[in-house]
């Protein structure tokens, strides 16, 4: 699964990277990201990529009311294509989520062990979303995402079994197209990122609190 991750790197490196026409505003470091809480997420949009914020829980277009969105924050890479709450979405409705770490847990002694994940070099990734519009009473509109994940590495499987579907850079342009609705086309890109292009170090039990947003939260023990 992936519960909780951390996004550090500058605007200017998230333009960059994703090939953004204007740089993020207001984005500053989050380093313990957690459900329900608003995330950047990167979408195509009329003038090309663009980067929004989306409450991260989905909710389908088709809800009759919000509720609590914990159920919805991850999605089954397995099934995504014919679950009702995630199928319309994968199919037009992508998007990249960025980041440069995700943290699992590991039962050790008395108490739960956080790790983090990142990439060798520490570097920004994306992790494979999807995105939803929900229009209730009164126009109020919420725009929602949920993160795919897909069975974990041999890294990441020392700590837990799943793990967040990461998209290579070359395959971006792929997954965004809003136009490619076959989830046959796709089904390749939902695969566990390879584990020696992965690190992974424990930090402190703080993090267990989402609200453990601090510098500090990344810290190798």
């Amino acid at each position: 699964m992936c519960g909780r991750f951390t996004l550090t790197a500058s605007p200017v490196a998230i333009r960059a990277h994703f090939g953004l026409a204007l740089s993020p505003t207001s984005l500053p470091p989050r380093y313990n990201i957690a459900p329900s809480q608003d995330i950047a997420a990167v979408r195509e949009g009329a003038g090309g990529r663009e980067l929004v914020l989306l409450r991260w829980g989905l909710i389908p277009a088709w809800a009759k009311e919000v509720k609590p969105a914990y159920s919805l924050f991850n999605a089954r890479a397995e099934s995504v294509a014919s679950k009702p709450a995630y199928r319309d979405a994968f199919r037009r409705r992508r998007c990249l989520i960025p980041a440069d770490g995700f943290y699992e847990w590991r039962q050790e002694g008395s108490g739960r062990q956080p790790y983090r994940f990142t990439l060798a070099d520490g570097g920004l990734f994306a992790m494979a979303g999807l995105w939803a519009r929900w229009c209730g009473p009164g126009g109020v509109v919420i725009e929602s995402c949920t993160i795919l994940v897909t069975a974990a590495n041999e890294l990441v499987r020392t700590i837990h079994d799943r793990m967040p579907v990461i998209i290579d850079p070359a395959d971006y342009t792929l997954w965004l197209d809003p136009r490619l609705a076959d989830p046959r086309s796709l089904e390749h890109l939902l695969r566990p990122y390879p584990a020696e292009r992965m690190r992974a170090y424990p930090v402190s039990r703080r993090v267990n609190r989402a609200d453990y947003d601090v510098p500090e939260a990344i810290e190798p023990l």
